[in-house]
């Protein structure tokens, strides 16, 4: 039950990544450094109070950019390979009781993969945002993606199966939504 929780808990907070990268990683440190929250042997480094001031700056630079024009997107096209390497982490910072092997395959794969998954489609919705409303429409993306973010890792440490659950609810309503786009869209070839 340990190894599930644990799971759970890093792809909840893998997902909060991919929503804003470093408010995930300010609240596993907050809760670490209070004592709430034990890491991996090797991720300590994440409680500490220099990686506090450093998680949370980065935090602070992060959620004020996105409520800047143009800026926002320029965000979202570096958020995506940043938020990979930052689902991975957070996720890994959960599996100390695995296998390094297993640790860091199922932190890339469930961790980094959940995180580049919703960054990706964050990224795509501010796009389609932008196209639509010449941007005025960003910053309420923006406030979803924040409180999104900090729902997500909240919820991942006080109830982190509940979480799953929300990410495996996510990730099905946007595979489903993929499906049925692709097979809206017209076949090449095909008469108009």
């Amino acid at each position: 039950m340990d190894a599930l929780l644990s799971i759970a808990l890093g792809v909840g907070l893998s997902a909060a990544c991919g929503f804003r990268i470093f408010v995930p990683l300010l609240i596993v440190s907050v809760a670490s450094f209070t004592g709430h929250l034990d890491l991996a042997g090797g991720f300590n480094w994440m409680g500490s109070l220099p990686a506090l001031v450093v998680f949370g700056t980065a935090t602070l630079f992060e959620v004020v950019g996105y409520y800047i024009p143009w800026v926002d997107n320029i965000l979202d096209t570096l958020s995506g390979p940043a938020a990979v390497v930052a689902g991975t982490m957070v996720a890994a910072s959960q599996f100390g009781e695995f296998d390094p092997l297993l640790m860091w395959s199922l932190a890339l794969i469930a961790g980094g993969g959940t995180a580049g998954l919703l960054s990706g489609t964050t990224a795509v919705v501010r796009g389609a945002s932008t196209v639509t409303t010449a941007g005025l429409g960003n910053p309420i993306i923006a406030t979803v993606e924040l409180v999104g973010s900090v729902f997500m890792s909240l919820l991942a440490l006080v109830a982190p199966l509940l979480a799953l659950l929300v990410v495996l609810v996510a990730i099905g309503w946007l595979a489903n939504r993929l499906v049925r786009r692709r097979a809206r869209a017209p076949k090449p070839g095909a008469p108009s």
